[in-house]
């Protein structure tokens, strides 16, 4: 078979990621069967992370331990983003560099944007991996 092109669009509130078959792209299913994936990361206290739709049902119930629209905070400076700080339940600070960043209590560190959106892209891989029934390099 020929090269496979995948595509994914990491959004702020949700994701999604597509392969090219035959000419037309084709939405791929993630890991719950949704075509959709919410662009929400969260960290369990057994330091298990989840994403996309088990992370969102999370975000009631550990607000402070759920990430959500991350993709706001990309590349910008806490003080840059401080109305978009109070439309968020966990907490957003500063690093030594001032860039915003997230403590997260059960990931035992501080959590970059950028970290969030790669637990997000990694799914989607996995998901287009499963569809495509071979490994993404």
């Amino acid at each position: 078979m020929g090269e496979k092109i995948i595509g994914i669009d990491l959004g702020t509130t949700n994701s999604v990621v597509s392969v090219v078959v035959g000419g037309e792209p084709i939405v791929i299913q993630n890991q719950e069967g949704n075509r959709i994936t919410p662009s929400v990361v969260s960290w369990t206290k057994e330091k298990e992370i989840l994403v996309g739709e088990p992370a969102k049902r999370r975000a009631i119930l550990d607000p402070l331990n759920t990430v959500y629209e991350s993709k706001r905070f990309i590349g910008r400076k806490f003080g840059e983003v401080q109305d978009i700080i109070g439309r968020v339940s966990y907490k957003v600070t500063q690093d030594d560099k001032g860039d915003a960043v997230f403590d997260i209590p059960n990931a035992g560190k501080l959590v970059r944007p950028e970290e969030v959106g790669a637990h997000i892209l990694r799914k989607l891989k996995e998901a287009a991996e499963s569809y495509l029934g071979e490994k993404i390099h």
